[in-house]
């Protein structure tokens, strides 16, 4: 790796603080680094160490000597000395129980700053939040993923819509990650047989405030050259090289771990993609001479598994022969034959054919949870069969409801707002209860004005866009008013981001182009829609949807009041949930599990329209959004049509008109009152920390302290 330039040593401390990405959930921090140079922190999409490199030296002089500034780094240096050794936190307070003994969490994307591209979506997205929730609630986990070197992926549309997906390189050079080295200063390095061949993994590592993460790697030149390919993409390759990349994440990220001195007490599987971890911790007690059966206890008394989704497509189903000779001679060291591993994964009525991993994961982890109330009861009933004996309510499987990370999702100028009213450290001095108590008397003006001045950035962030994409690609003209750039600041602005899956219903609103027309250009109370979103780059379906989505972009019956913004990843997202009016979600129940992207909004005061699905089932309580009434039928196209109407009765008989009463200072009070509500709810229930609060005291310290699991084991396959 190359090194960042020297600094003057009165400030050389900016490239510790830029390699902790907890500078990323810190405002202080945050503005230090923009205070650099403010042009460039932007042009670099808030990306502290590529500013550094790409820095005038002549300007880090002149901040060394100016004492402002050198005021404004030393206290934040000093917060950062306080994250890196203090101990005195919520966990050490509420757990002794816990002596500190670490929790391993193992997930196969994490999402933690656009600088660092290696998540796809929501799932990375929350393991992000996760792991920053800890570190602030001083919960001693270590994180273990996967570097793709090639990311996610580049979304490029053509002129006609069609998504096409180009490679979105990471450079180490321009991100936190360093290599993991022993004490001599030589790569740690571990292997990992799989399909006959042994895989040479090290791993990169970086500190996202108090927790470390460690992603694997296999780009190595004593690797085969198929193999120092295995890691490049993430979610790409098929299901042959998704295999590969699992069982090199479960049994490479154990011996990682091991490798670098950890020895976890409660293990974390996110996404049954991570379940060979449990697999190779069995495979270590059977060859400490302890019998498989109770390897298997043992494995199951301190791991936990969290499922994401009741999707079947979300599910990784592989070929039982290949699942064998992927794990090669570890079966041996197992004491089992393909038959036997086979058996591990196999449900006993689906599919009985496929290697499951989410049923793997459910066989050796002794608690499982989904992550709302409603997937929760989804989850039960879908893996039902599992326990046969059983009662559907009595499955042993709860649920976390998710939370998003306030620091990192809610916006400066609502942060500032509330300190003025809540005062300072209200995050920690206040009960959530107290705060959202508090919260609801803001006062409406305050609120709204804060909520002009972000709507008013997400103009000037789309326009940028444009001009940018316009400058580098685009050649139509049609491009650039697709992108936004006709948006109206003052205008009605719903806002709809997430993955283009069909479930999710991006294209419901245009199945009806002529009342979307009249919703639209109505000269007294205009509408305008901002969508982003990729669609998995094997999912024909999803790019279909998006394709049929973006052509209204383009179509001057709509006025411009239709935009698309390409390649939706972080940075995009943090500007669309604090800058649009409404949070617009459509999924048909019961098919979307949590679906955290309402929760960001509501944050920053943005209400939410959704089906009773996921988080909203147990969010909305009347005074923060609205949902559209569950419809019985299991018909989707008579589950769509009712919902679609009901959508725009919405939107034409309450959303719209509520939005536009204004009183004689122009502030819509009883919007404003709904925008309170929403930065209420989400504050007192749907945080990160409240989320991680609640896996420590449900699973993590039992899990530690050897609590037996809760309900009977599943039943193994015959």
């Amino acid at each position: 790796m190359q090194p960042l330039p020297p600094l003057p040593s009165r400030i050389a401390g900016l490239v510790d603080l830029a390699r902790n990405l907890s500078w990323s959930w810190h405002r202080e921090a945050r503005a230090l680094f923009r205070e650099i140079d403010l042009p460039l922190w932007r042009l670099t999409r808030h990306n502290p160490i590529e500013m550094l490199r790409r820095l005038d030296p002549s300007r880090l002089t002149a901040l060394a000597e100016d004492p402002g500034f050198c005021a404004r780094y030393d206290w934040v240096m000093g917060w950062q000395h306080h994250v890196e050794t203090t101990g005195d936190l919520w966990y050490a307070h509420t757990c002794p129980d816990g002596n500190g003994r670490e929790i391993a969490y193992f997930c196969a994307e994490f999402g933690f700053h656009n600088s660092v591209p290696i998540y796809s979506g929501g799932l990375g997205v929350l393991a992000g939040d996760h792991c920053k929730a800890a570190s602030d609630l001083g919960v001693p986990l270590v994180g273990l993923g996967l570097a793709y070197r090639k990311g996610y992926f580049d979304q490029h549309l053509r002129q006609d819509g069609w998504q096409e997906d180009g490679d979105d390189e990471v450079d180490p050079d321009r991100t936190p990650l360093e290599r993991l080295r022993d004490d001599t200063g030589a790569e740690r390095v571990v292997t990992v047989e799989t399909f006959g061949r042994p895989v040479h993994v090290h791993a990169w590592t970086m500190q996202v405030g108090r927790v470390p993460v460690y992603l694997l790697d296999t780009d190595r030149e004593d690797n085969h050259p198929d193999d120092r390919k295995l890691l490049s993409r993430l979610y790409a390759g098929g299901p042959d090289l998704r295999l590969r990349q699992e069982w090199i994440l479960g049994v490479g990220g154990v011996r990682m771990l091991r490798a670098a001195g950890h020895d976890p007490a409660a293990w974390h599987a996110n996404e049954g993609h991570a379940a060979f971890m449990m697999v190779e911790r069995v495979r270590e007690l059977v060859m400490a001479d302890v019998p498989r059966d109770e390897a298997i206890s043992r494995v199951r008394r301190n791991s936990l598994f969290t499922t994401h989704t009741p999707v079947p497509a979300g599910h990784d189903v592989f070929d039982p022969g290949q699942a064998a000779a992927c794990a090669g001679s570890a079966l041996d060291d197992l004491g089992l034959d393909a038959e036997g591993f086979h058996a591990l994964a196999r449900h006993p009525t689906r599919d009985t054919g496929g290697f499951h991993m989410s049923v793997l994961a459910l066989r050796l982890a002794g608690r499982v949870n989904g992550v709302s109330h409603r997937h929760g009861a989804v989850s039960r009933s879908l893996w039902t069969d599992l326990w046969p004996g059983l009662s559907v309510e009595d499955v042993p499987i709860g649920h976390v409801t998710n939370g998003v990370h306030l620091a990192t999702w809610m916006a400066n100028d609502i942060m500032d707002l509330l300190d003025r009213n809540l005062g300072e450290s209200w995050r920690t001095r206040l009960s959530p209860d107290e705060c959202g108590d508090r919260i609801a008397t803001l006062d409406p003006a305050d609120l709204w004005a804060v909520h002009v001045a972000l709507k008013n950035h997400l103009a000037g962030f789309v326009r940028e866009e444009a001009r940018r994409r316009f400058a580098d690609r685009w050649r139509d003209a049609v491009q650039v008013v697709g992108a936004g750039t006709l948006l109206d600041p003052a205008a009605f602005t719903i806002g709809f981001a997430r993955r283009f899956a069909t479930y999710k219903r991006a294209d419901l609103l245009f199945r009806d182009t002529e009342r979307l027309q009249r919703l639209l250009v109505n000269p007294w109370r205009p509408v305008q829609l901002i969508i982003s979103g990729k669609a998995h780059p094997e999912d024909t379906a999803g790019k279909e949807a998006l394709r049929n989505v973006y052509r209204f972009t383009h179509d001057p019956a709509y006025e411009g009041r239709v935009a698309f913004l390409e390649d939706y990843e972080m940075h995009v997202a943090h500007v669309l949930v604090q800058g649009v009016d409404l949070w617009l979600n459509l999924p048909r129940v019961p098919m979307e599990a949590c679906g955290t992207s309402g929760m960001k909004a509501a944050l920053n005061g943005v209400p939410h329209l959704s089906t009773a699905d996921g988080w909203w089932a147990e969010g909305a309580d009347g005074t923060n959004g609205w949902t559209l009434p569950l419809v019985d039928t299991e018909d989707p196209e008579i589950g769509d049509a009712a919902d679609l109407a009901n959508l725009y009765r919405l939107i034409e008989e309450e959303v719209v008109p509520l939005y536009y009463d204004r009183d004689p200072r122009g502030i819509p009070l009883a919007w404003v009152d709904r925008m309170r509500n929403s930065i209420r709810v989400a504050v007192t229930h749907f945080t990160a920390q409240r989320m991680v609060r609640d896996y420590v005291t449900d699973s993590y310290l039992p899990a530690v302290t050897g609590q037996a699991p809760p309900g009977p084991p599943p039943v193994m396959a015959s």
